[in-house]
């Protein structure tokens, strides 16, 4: 299926980093209606982007390559890929992608997509073989660089697809966050402590997961809130009483932590979990900041 302009990709000399195209006419006047992706079109996009990326050698690390003189010899998944892949994946009819990827499902796309980010691999080497026109041999490769410029690829039109998704550096695809929070995303949380760190970033990967149940996004909540609740000591000598009991306010009386008869449960979970969830995540950022501050401001005092 032909895309419209917009989803044209450019390149470098090296056809590695692909260049975010400018809006196109259509893209111009018609805004998102233009630029989403369907379906029909990521499976091409990322056909598109395996033939490439295998031309390349960025997969004969993992499954191998065919030799004039040698024959084929495989990878570090075995000589049977599709087996790998029905072992792996827990799915059949997925491998080779040349073959199946246009029966592929929207699951079964971003299984794909996570499963090729973890094969990818970037040589660093090559050397031609003449004899019979064989062609290149790749070696030496380079894992973290594969994956990078794998992923940079796929998150062009995967942001364009459906509500928005993006690979991420751990090779999960996620939900795209709503417009503004992208740097509240992207931002380190402002603490050494790993317990916190650790439950942020788990809370985060759990809410925005491809296929989350409103359960998974409510856990996601409730342990935001929790984190707020091992906060809460320091949080009490930097925040006023009253502010302090507002931020937990939400989650008690909404059915997101201790359950009981008064809790106020008729509401659009769908809508107001993605609320509650920015919400928490937003004042655990600014809490801990004010904690940042008033330590530096105790230091500096001393």
């Amino acid at each position: 299926m032909a895309l419209p302009c917009a989803f044209l990709l450019s390149y470098n000399n090296d056809m590695n980093d692909v260049i975010r195209p400018r809006p196109y006419y259509a893209a111009r006047k018609y805004g998102p209606s233009a630029t989403g992706l369907s379906l029909e079109d990521m499976r091409e996009l990322l056909s598109s982007a395996f033939e490439h990326y295998d031309h390349s050698g960025y997969f004969v690390e993992a499954f191998g390559f065919t030799c004039v003189d040698a024959g084929f010899e495989p990878g570090y998944v075995g000589s049977n890929a599709d087996a790998y892949c029905r072992l792996i994946l827990e799915r059949g009819k997925m491998w080779p992608i040349t073959e199946c990827y246009k029966e592929y499902d929207e699951d079964d796309l971003f299984t794909m997509i996570e499963f090729l980010f973890d094969h990818i691999s970037k040589p660093q080497t090559k050397e031609f073989h003449s004899w019979d026109n064989c062609g290149y041999h790749y070696s030496d490769f380079d894992r973290a660089e594969g994956r990078a410029e794998f992923r940079k690829r796929m998150n062009l039109p995967l942001r364009r697809y459906g509500d928005g998704w993006q690979l991420s550096e751990q090779g999960e695809v996620l939900s795209l966050p709503p417009e503004g929070m992208t740097t509240l995303l992207s931002a380190e949380l402002p603490t050494r402590d790993p317990t916190t760190r650790e439950k942020v970033a788990e809370a985060t990967t759990k809410f925005r997961r491809h296929g989350s149940s409103i359960s998974d996004r409510q856990d996601a909540v409730r342990a935001l809130a929790d984190i707020l609740e091992w906060l809460r000591p320091q949080i009490k000598e930097t925040l006023l009483k009253e502010d302090e009991k507002e931020l937990f306010n939400l989650a008690n009386n909404f059915g997101i932590r201790h359950m009981n008869q008064r809790q106020k449960l008729k509401y659009d979970r769908a809508v107001w979990l993605s609320w509650m969830f920015y919400h928490y995540l937003n004042t655990i950022n600014a809490c801990l900041h004010l904690l940042k501050r008033q330590v530096a401001g105790s230091w500096k005092s001393s």
